[in-house]
């Protein structure tokens, strides 16, 4: 590794967001270009550098900065070109040079020290001097942080977001407790913590260590699905992150519920579990509970027979008007929704659910009142807007996010909430299952009582990606009016595909006779003659057979890993539907080579990042923050000077990352099925062979081919299949949303 020392004459280029910054250093009388990360360093600024000399294709030699530290300048001419840089606030070029022409070589220890005697230059009062001396002692006790910091293995861009949210009381804070810094700074986990803790010399069995790490565990356990875990489940785990002993733990248990970072739900009966909650997840159980409780006005009581001839004489003559004809259970849930502040509607496909909502919208459009129609996804919206012919918008656009996350919850902030609500008669939300305790809760929060909230949704679907199965919790709860539609109409019943998936819902043997015109199956046991067959299915067989572009028809695969996991898969369809050409710029990210027409997948809430849209002319025409676990769209631009992907998402939005933001995307030629709830694709491809029980199931199997819109092909094993048709196990969620609404609603 080389070692750079030299003054910072001029930063051509800086990210804001993450302090990437190509700058021009000059060493002597040699000028280097350098790129690294680092926001507190400015121009006018001499630094040390350790990093390696590179070769760009375009910009030429560059000198990659590693790791570096500010250092005072020890000249006078370097002092003067530091002070004169702008880099201290008030000092231009003219005042440094009557300042060093005063001081000399002595002017930082006269800043430092004896800061009253700058009063003595010409143009400087007392209280100037007294302002140069706090804007330098900034800058030193930042330079000082980051020696720090660097000294315990800390990186730049790190100890720069630590300095930043604590200024110099981060060595109380390392020295008491590191592990506030995973509760404080976003993007420090446990382990970083940990990993700074160890090396500062805090004991393994610290209780702020342990305190830390169950709490840490709870938060994996929620990134996994779960809002509390057992008890003994909890130290368990915690005990195997730890290297510690759950009896040294449970102690520590209480002394956490008692500063409210834990809440903990023992059982009435002995035998029963102990459920122990992180607090944000317990309340947000709580809170959805009340808030349901409140909105779960009835009017039945209340009806008068005639009122109650009303509504069905009402609901007979909207059938005429639309030239529909529907059935019992579709008639008794408009009704339903009439009567009732709360409605669930669920089923599988082809149970006219789309019919039922459309039915729905009508009877409330007659009697004049506002609706509403959302979905936890921008594609389940679109296809919902098409099904429907009213708009519908995904629920963070519908809450108006405001880009913001809570330092409290770590959760995003919206517009619309308890203080300035949806103005709305009528809410409609499709796709529930995909819908996680903390999204329901922002939603609740928005909508006043007397505004009716209509639930729709697959229960037999996979659960939502974040914490909590809303839909299932709300539907086992008991206290609310629903209706599970379960007859296939005649036009769906002509699709293979609705009867295969209710045959595989109900543990039978799908039909898989090849005569079918949308499901297919073809037997494959060989891996390479499955990826030779899934190309030649994606770029010749299905895009006319379907009407579609290869780019929209999708691969879903039940695993992450393995030769037919996304990650291969992904690889092996790069090569093949947007091959390398000189017209498209690449970037190595990690493991991932991206390539512009890439289609990609964003795959972690973030709510701060920015998207815009902007007109065929470039003009931006609207603007907005927020993109979501699971949103798919398309590298249009790859920009090595600026080190930024830009990536267009449905609606035509827009959104810039940095490069280092990069892990938050990955290919999207292939995704697991789990990432696929909400979307519908022209047509689908499944490879399967073999694989985890717990993961090839028959929930998940039935996810998958109900995402096909005009035709399934199934590459792979019959035995395979047939076992996940047969294995209905389901990983189990510990969710006790349904025991908060049954203790509130009896």
């Amino acid at each position: 590794m080389d070692t750079v020392k030299g003054f910072i004459e001029h930063i051509i280029y800086r990210n804001a967001d993450n302090g990437y910054t190509v700058l021009n250093l000059l060493c002597g009388e040699d000028e280097i270009t350098c790129v690294g990360f680092f926001k507190t360093s400015d121009q006018g600024e001499t630094i040390e550098a350790e990093g390696a000399y590179t070769t760009h294709p375009v910009y030429g030699e560059q000198f990659k900065i590693e790791r570096y530290k500010i250092v005072p300048p020890d000249d006078a001419a370097s002092i003067e070109r530091y002070l004169g840089s702008g880099a201290i606030k008030g000092v231009g070029e003219a005042l440094a040079a009557r300042i060093v022409k005063k001081f000399g070589a002595d002017t930082y220890r006269i800043i430092e020290e004896e800061p009253e005697r700058l009063a003595e230059v010409k143009g400087i009062s007392e209280r100037k001097a007294r302002e140069i001396a706090v804007a330098v002692y900034e800058k030193r006790d930042a330079r000082e942080a980051m020696t720090f910091l660097q000294k315990y293995g800390i990186s730049n861009t790190l100890a720069i977001r630590i300095y930043e949210a604590y200024g110099t009381k981060l060595y109380g804070i390392l020295k008491e407790n590191p592990y506030q810094l995973a509760e404080d700074i976003h993007g420090i986990g446990f382990k970083i913590a940990d990993e700074i803790a160890s090396k500062i010399g805090i004991h393994t069995d610290s209780d702020y260590r342990i305190w830390s790490g169950i709490l840490y565990t709870l938060m994996l356990a929620g990134a996994e699905g779960h809002c509390y875990l057992p008890q003994e489940l909890l130290l368990k785990k915690a005990g195997e992150l730890l290297g510690l002993e759950p009896s040294v733990m449970e102690p520590h248990l209480g002394n956490l519920a008692m500063d409210k970072k834990l809440i903990i739900k023992r059982a009435a009966k002995k035998d029963a579990e102990c459920k122990v909650y992180a607090s944000i997840y317990y309340y947000a159980e709580l809170n959805c509970a009340k808030m349901l409780h409140d909105l779960n006005v009835t009017a039945k009581g209340d009806l008068l027979p005639s009122e109650e001839n009303e509504i069905a004489a009402k609901i007979d003559r909207m059938e005429k008007e639309l030239n529909i004809e529907l059935d019992g259970l579709q008639k008794k849930s408009v009704e339903e929704c009439v009567k009732n502040g709360i409605f669930i509607l669920s089923g599988g496909p082809g149970t006219g659910k789309t019919t039922t909502i459309n039915a729905i919208i009508r009877y409330f459009l007659s009697e004049g009142l506002d609706i509403y129609l959302a979905a936890p996804t921008g594609r389940a919206a679109k296809r919902m807007t098409e099904a429907t012919g009213y708009e519908a918008r995904t629920i963070h656009r519908l809450l108006e996010l405001n880009g913001v996350v809570s330092e409290e919850s770590k959760t995003a902030r919206f517009e619309r909430n308890e203080e300035n609500p949806l103005e709305a008669d009528v809410i409609i939300i499709d796709e529930m299952s995909m819908v996680d305790i903390f999204l329901f809760q922002a939603l609740l929060k928005a909508i006043t009582v007397g505004t009716r909230l209509i639930l729709v949704g697959d229960v037999n679907q996979l659960p939502s990606v974040g914490a909590g199965q809303v839909l299932q919790d709300v539907m086992n709860s008991g206290r609310f009016p629903m209706v599970i539609l379960e007859k296939i109409f005649r036009q769906a019943g002509e699709s293979d595909i609705v009867w295969n998936a209710h045959r595989i819902h109900a543990g039978e043997e799908p039909k898989l006779d090849n005569k079918s015109k949308d499901f297919f199956f073809l037997e494959r046991n060989d891996i390479n003659v499955i990826y030779k067959h899934m190309i030649q299915l994606i770029t010749e067989k299905l895009p006319s057979y379907v009407g579609a572009e290869p780019y929209e028809i999708q691969v879903l695969t039940p695993m992450r890993k393995g030769r037919l996991g996304v990650e291969v898969l992904n690889g092996i369809l790069q090569k093949y539907l947007n091959p390398p050409s000189d017209d498209k710029q690449e970037y190595v990210s990690g493991d991932v080579l991206l390539r512009e027409r890439d289609k990609v997948m964003q795959i972690k809430n973030n709510y701060q990042l920015e998207w815009e849209i902007v007109s065929r002319y470039g003009i931006p025409i609207d603007k907005g923050s927020g993109i979501f676990n699971g949103d798919m769209g398309t590298i249009v631009q790859i920009n090595e000077y600026t080190r930024e992907v830009v990536v267009e998402y449905d609606e035509h939005r827009r959104v810039t990352y940095p490069y280092a933001q990069l892990d938050e995307i990955e290919l999207a030629y292939a995704v697991t099925i789990h990432k696929s709830q909400g979307s519908e694709y022209p047509a689908v491809v499944m490879p399967l062979l073999s694989g985890p029980r717990m993961l090839f199931n028959r929930n998940l199997l039935y996810t998958g081919v109900t995402r096909a819109k005009n035709c399934v092909t199934i590459l792979g094993s019959r035995q395979t299949l047939m076992e996940m048709v047969d294995n209905n196990y389901q990983n189990r969620r510990y969710t006790g949303l349904s025991d908060r609404i049954r203790e509130l609603i009896l």
